[in-house]
């Protein structure tokens, strides 16, 4: 079933990337992927999803770094079908919103992310797809 609450609010272009998280979930330690990410959020791969509204810490490796990054987020949706071949249903998993301590870090955050989806994309598929600004598409 997928539980996407009301209608989307995603205000940022997201980019399909392959990351691992690594996060805590009563006593036991999960480690997944991502799928996609973009300055406020992400989608985290996996057969076993927290409950939207779950706040936790993460840890995402990011390949030009040697060190994972903690970040926290909090769970917005899930997808528990198990039918993932269908055009309509998206992987199983969770959607992810980033909490930030404060501006600086979401700062400094965004910039980690948007040198990620450029290094991705190349520049001119990145500002076709994201703009400028980097803001709303």
């Amino acid at each position: 079933m997928v539980d996407k609450g009301s209608r989307e609010t995603r205000q940022t272009t997201r980019i399909p990337i392959e990351l691992r998280v690594e996060y805590k979930k009563m006593n036991t330690f999960f480690s997944d992927y991502t799928k996609n990410i973009s300055k406020g959020g992400t989608f985290i791969k996996t057969d076993k999803p927290l409950k939207v509204g779950t706040e936790f810490l993460f840890k995402l490796s990011i390949p030009a770094l040697s060190d994972p990054i903690d970040i926290r987020g909090q769970v917005v949706w899930t997808n528990t079908e198990t039918v993932t071949q269908r055009a309509d249903v998206p992987d199983r998993g969770m959607g992810i919103k980033f909490i930030y301590d404060d501006p600086d870090s979401r700062r400094k955050f965004e910039s980690m992310v948007e040198r990620l989806m450029k290094d991705s994309l190349g520049d001119l598929v990145f500002d076709n797809l994201v703009g400028k600004r980097g803001e709303q598409r």
